[in-house]
């Protein structure tokens, strides 16, 4: 028997230095997750610490100046405040990007049209007033995933369609899926936004940032960040098309259950 046709040798006779390679590989990915948690807690602590002394001196600036502040000390003084609100937001974020990395996926069979469906009930109450076209395909097939992920992921993807297209008389937000042949599904939601120029497309998946003004449209520009994190833990891909004022479509791959 040739070199090339030889079976695989069971685990308990593999060559004593493969095993300790891989012995070695383990305590170096144990090692390495435990020096991650270690530092982003230290840096989370730490500008968290000097986040609340810019906040309390700040009050108390306003608390001495009293009566002889004027619009623009006050003005001066809520932008700081402000920095110091998007600062905590932008650590809480990181923090939240950090635990996507380490976190333990609870994989089952996810029923993800029911799932779709339920994410747009809990917004429904947010969208009144506006007229919003749904067109949701059926039968999406059972994926296997970490349920409560998936939920993160359609929840960003829908709440950035509905963002981006709130300035639309009539919105419309279609979800989609297509059976790929490597055993994955992938599901797409568009939109008929204001769109991206597609020249900046890879800064979208990326943390913090943003392809519009902060004026335009809120947000940290984390979410398509998360986005990507919780589908590549999975073993999927995402990716995104559009044009300006002409919608977006942000697709992802799961694999199948």
């Amino acid at each position: 028997m040739n070199a090339a046709s030889a079976p695989l040798l069971p685990q308990d006779e593999q060559p004593e230095n493969e095993r300790l390679d891989n012995a070695r590989l383990r305590r170096e990915l144990s090692q390495a997750r435990a020096e991650l948690e270690d530092f982003t807690y230290s840096v989370s602590h730490d500008l968290r610490a000097s986040l609340r002394h810019v906040t309390a001196y700040v009050q108390i600036i306003k608390e001495d100046l009293g009566d002889q502040s004027n619009a623009a000390m006050t003005a001066h003084l809520e932008t700081v405040s402000q920095a110091a609100r998007n600062m905590g937001q932008q650590i809480d974020a990181l923090m939240e990007l950090s635990r996507l990395t380490q976190v333990a996926l609870q994989l089952s069979t996810v029923d993800a049209g029911q799932l779709v469906a339920a994410v747009g009930a809990d917004l429904a109450p947010m969208l009144a007033g506006r007229a919003i076209e749904w067109q949701v395909a059926a039968d999406v097939p059972p994926l296997c995933c970490d349920a409560a992920l998936l939920r993160q992921v359609v929840l960003q993807l829908l709440s950035n369609a509905l963002k981006f297209t709130r300035t639309r008389p009539l919105t419309r937000i279609g979800v989609a899926w297509q059976v790929h042949e490597n055993g994955q599904c992938a599901i797409t939601v568009t939109d008929n936004g204001v769109g991206f120029n597609p020249q900046y497309q890879g800064k979208l998946f990326h943390a913090f940032q943003r392809l519009h003004g902060a004026r335009e449209f809120e947000g940290l520009g984390m979410g398509l960040a998360l986005t990507r994190k919780i589908v590549e833990r999975h073993g999927g891909v995402v990716w995104a098309s559009g044009a300006p004022d002409a919608g977006c479509s942000i697709s992802f791959t799961l694999p199948l259950a």
